[in-house]
């Protein structure tokens, strides 16, 4: 079996193998690239609020917050809505208090995490539904940043604003275009888990895909280049032939 006939077959065999996983590269690499990323990361869906703390709110003074909390780590002076607040950890845990009246404020109560919901976002849709999440959170969402408010909104891509419970901060945004992204990103690289590059099942495909290729180009080879050499061969043969008969 020669060169051509060997390619013409695995070509033919391993792109009946390749074929879906191509088309599914096509769709889902388009769609990445499609979509700007920082609309698929949310970036639309809050205000970037620049409140400038007021030196004269700020009535409980850090020595204050050391002595009640002599612990404390990773301080910051920041705000929340209108107020002043101090963010810290302590142990494992994450706190915040009000930086005017020294009140613990975390963990946020429903209330709070709905004022801060419509604080941050942009659009005009109304709450849909809002949960406390203490566990299993959903693909979306990381456990670090638990316990987590969950806020829907009815609005165009159902979006979901996720503000810790602890520090009042958006930790998250999430829309429908964003959990297809992640579905596109997760079928572009043939990890439906972990969403890993680095995997076998890509390798191997990437693997055969590129043997499929070299096949194709030989394919080439012979249909462009070896065509014109034979084809005045089999001219000159074929006059020969009509030569002899007459």
């Amino acid at each position: 079996m020669n060169l051509l006939k060997i390619s013409r077959k695995y070509h033919r065999y391993l792109m009946l193998f390749l074929g879906v996983q191509f088309v599914i590269w096509t769709v889902s690499g388009a769609y990445m690239v499609i979509f700007d990323i920082d609309y698929i990361h949310g970036d639309t869906l809050v205000h970037n609020h620049q409140t400038k703390i007021a030196p004269d709110d700020v009535h409980y003074s850090l020595t204050q917050l050391i002595q009640t909390n002599p612990k404390a780590e990773q301080l910051e002076l920041g705000m929340l809505i209108d107020k002043p607040v101090y963010r810290f950890k302590q142990g494992d845990q994450l706190h915040m208090l009000n930086a005017s009246t020294g009140a613990m404020l975390s963990p946020l109560p429903k209330e709070s995490a709905l004022a801060i919901a419509q604080h941050e976002y942009t659009g005009m849709g109304n709450i849909a539904l809002i949960e406390l999440i203490t566990e299993n959170p959903p693909f979306e969402l990381s456990g670090r940043h638990l316990p987590t408010w969950r806020v829907n909104f009815d609005d165009f891509g159902s979006p979901s604003l996720y503000i810790s419970a602890l520090t009042g901060k958006v930790v998250t945004k999430r829309h429908e275009f964003w959990r297809t992204f992640d579905l596109m990103f997760s079928l572009h690289v043939m990890d439906y888990e972990e969403e890993d590059p680095s995997n076998w099942l890509l390798f191997w495909f990437v693997c055969f895909s590129l043997l499929a290729s070299l096949f194709g180009l030989i394919l080439t080879y012979y249909r462009v280049f070896k065509n014109d050499t034979v084809k005045p061969t089999a001219q000159v043969s074929s006059s020969h032939n009509e030569g002899v008969s007459s």
